[in-house]
């Protein structure tokens, strides 16, 4: 079991590095925004700030369908998931970052623990490996591309992007987990 947990940290090592990679980078973490200059912005997150404030923190789906007034200005747009938050807070937040890790180490120790399960019934590497993936693909498809799936007007280009970020970054730490720490049957 030592090993399993030492494969944990390795592998959740690897994952949050790949994390880094994706969304660390400037070059590659633009990839998924449309980014507004500066004076759109600024209009922006004072309308935010006049508008939401009062009612807090919060995810807001706007405009809200379910009046009849909502429904006219959903029906004419524009339409917004607004992820709203009333403070400000550093872009690379190391607490944020620090938290990421852990869960980054819990995730493969909860990998490495089914691994481990079937470590005398699945008893090569490819079939471990095949694992890994389908784990990742399915998890994925089911827990991050379902958004846009059914949120139909939701642009994609964000999701997949995460999705295949969080993809990578489970299939990197499981493979190193399968190969080097699940004990041989």
């Amino acid at each position: 079991m030592i090993r399993i947990l030492i494969g944990s940290i390795v592998g959740g090592l690897a994952q949050f590095f790949v994390g880094f990679i994706f969304w660390g980078l400037p070059f590659l973490s633009r990839i998924p925004f449309t980014i507004a200059p500066d004076p759109q912005n600024a209009a922006v997150q004072t309308a935010l700030a006049q508008n939401l404030t009062a009612t807090g923190t919060g995810t807001y789906y706007v405009p809200w369908p379910d009046s009849a007034a909502g429904t006219v200005l959903h029906g004419r747009g524009p339409v917004a998931l607004i992820f709203f938050n009333t403070h400000g807070f550093a872009s690379m937040d190391t607490g944020s970052l620090v938290v990421g890790l852990i869960l980054s180490i819990a995730t493969m120790l909860l990998l490495g623990l089914a691994l481990h399960a079937i470590a005398a019934r699945v008893l090569d590497f490819p079939s471990r490996a095949r694992i890994v993936v389908l784990t990742g693909v399915a998890t994925v498809l089911y827990f991050t591309i379902a958004a846009p799936v059914y949120n139909y007007y939701m642009p994609w280009g964000y999701w997949i992007y995460l999705g295949l970020s969080q993809l990578v970054g489970w299939v990197v730490g499981g493979l190193i987990l399968a190969r080097w720490f699940v004990p041989r049957a």
